[in-house]
């Protein structure tokens, strides 16, 4: 039987699929939380109120994170570099399960900005899958050491009593790091300054709106 070729159209309604999966969907991950190994303690109500906003905040960066894999996978020229991407994405797909049951342990909620998330950061994926594969590439790799830096600086405002939400932050980071070495591994460039300036630009003002929206 011969492969079937997908037309625009099946691409299209696959996209949407994918969308309608990370935001009405119920989410699930292929890994155990790390939440797991922090057990459980009872926060005071400003400890919960503050963890319900970061993991908020982390939860809409996952949204954004399977938008651009998503976006730029479509747009990739070479099947080693789609294929990565992909993998990359479902291993994201995994915090975002993680961020959303921690949420909800938190009796909190997701951002209401999240759809406007996904379709901006799949325009930025796929215009950057269109630049070629090795500028795609260095947008993950670029946007990946950005996140890093971003979880990082969660863990230190995260209460300390709260380890289950710190403990999938520490998990995150580590894959962040992976992921932007894998980019590099597969011979991303180096994106211009005033690119990177622009990207920690949109980061903030999403980070802070997804904080309190």
């Amino acid at each position: 039987m011969a492969d079937r070729t997908f037309t625009i159209f099946d691409r299209l309604i696959g996209e949407i699929g994918k969308a309608i999966n990370v935001l009405a969907a119920p989410v699930y991950a292929n890994r155990a939380s790390p939440a797991a190994a922090g057990g459980e303690v009872l926060l005071a109500e400003a400890e919960r109120v503050a963890s319900g906003r970061l993991m908020r905040v982390n939860h809409s960066g996952e949204v954004a994170a399977q938008a651009l894999y998503q976006g730029q996978a479509l747009t990739a020229r070479d099947a080693t570099v789609a294929g990565a991407m992909r993998q990359a994405a479902a291993e994201e797909m995994d915090h975002l399960a993680w961020c959303e049951q921690r949420l909800r342990e938190l009796n909190g909620r997701t951002s209401l900005l999240n759809p406007l998330w996904y379709v901006g950061s799949f325009a930025i994926g796929a215009v950057a899958g269109v630049f070629g594969d090795r500028a795609s590439l260095g947008f993950i790799a670029e946007t990946e050491k950005q996140v890093e830096a971003h979880l990082r600086s969660h863990m230190e405002r995260l209460p300390m009593a709260d380890h289950r939400s710190r403990a999938i932050v520490d998990q995150m980071t580590h894959d962040e790091v992976a992921h932007g070495a894998q980019a590099a591994s597969l011979g991303a460039d180096e994106l211009p300054f005033l690119l990177r300036s622009a990207m920690r630009l949109t980061s903030r003002v999403m980070t802070r709106s997804s904080y309190w929206l």
